[in-house]
């Protein structure tokens, strides 16, 4: 038997819809889920800052919980952080980036939405692989803090108005070519947790796509072979555990987490 766990990191609670994906594809696994609640949101810092502060954290959740595999599941730490981090630990680094490729597989009218934070949208990572993945379609980004802060708030048992969720994505819609758009993707990990909402407020029928499932199958390839727990534990770690984090408990043991902790 192998206790080793895979850890996923991620500002705030985005990256439990990839730990959704990681358990239906691996059962079997143990599971560290953690949250920099100390720093969230991401999304608003600057590049330098995430760029010193994830390699240096993952360093000590490294240490602390001798993990067989990373998964960054922050499309803002990842398109920012990921070559920093595989340079400074010797383990297996899976990175999130945006889920173009699908989106332009997927679009009829050749207009993509790219739904993200400010820091993810503005990316050059973004530019490649919109250059290289949807070179004969049109790619309009709009960068949300709000609608992170929506799908914190919902994971803690409080309601939205939806007029709040229609103002979070108005900037995608409303901008020049935005009515030609028809699949939007979502290139934060906190919104699947809020697709539902998000199709609600949407100006038009439009799909919506993101890269759980592509991250779940690429640990699967990872770890083809290797040994796993006889009892799989999962577990959620803060770097800061206050009020807010306690509120979580509810959501977390929807995913399987019944234990919390502070780093």
């Amino acid at each position: 038997m192998d206790d080793r766990p895979i850890l996923l990191f991620d500002s705030g609670v985005g990256g439990l819809s990839v730990l959704a994906a990681l358990r239906d594809l691996l059962p079997q696994a143990s599971l560290v889920y953690v949250a920099d609640s100390a720093a969230f949101p991401y999304g608003t810092k600057s590049e330098a800052e995430i760029a010193a502060r994830v390699p240096a954290l993952l360093g000590r959740l490294a240490e602390r919980y001798d993990p067989r595999l990373i998964v960054i599941a922050c499309n803002t730490a990842s398109t920012i952080a990921l070559g920093h981090v595989r340079a400074a630990l010797d383990i297996p680094i899976v990175g999130t980036v945006p889920a173009i490729k699908p989106a332009a597989e997927l679009s009829e009218t050749r207009t993509i939405g790219v739904l993200g934070t400010d820091a993810t949208v503005r990316q050059p990572y973004v530019d490649d692989l919109a250059a290289r993945f949807a070179t004969d379609c049109t790619v309009l980004r709009h960068g949300s803090a709000a609608l992170v802060e929506l799908a914190e708030a919902k994971l803690r048992g409080e309601d939205a108005d939806p007029a709040a969720y229609r103002a979070a994505v108005a900037g995608l819609f409303d901008q020049p070519g935005g009515e030609r758009i028809d699949v939007v993707v979502n290139a934060c990990t906190h919104f699947p947790l809020v697709v539902e909402e998000l199709a609600a407020v949407a100006p038009r029928a439009v799909r919506f796509v993101d890269g759980a499932a592509g991250i779940a199958r690429r640990v699967a390839h990872l770890t083809a072979g290797q040994a796993w727990p006889a009892a799989p534990v999962h577990r959620a770690v803060f770097t800061r555990f206050g009020d807010a984090e306690r509120h979580l408990a509810r959501a977390l043991a929807r995913y399987g987490i019944d234990r919390a902790e502070s780093l």
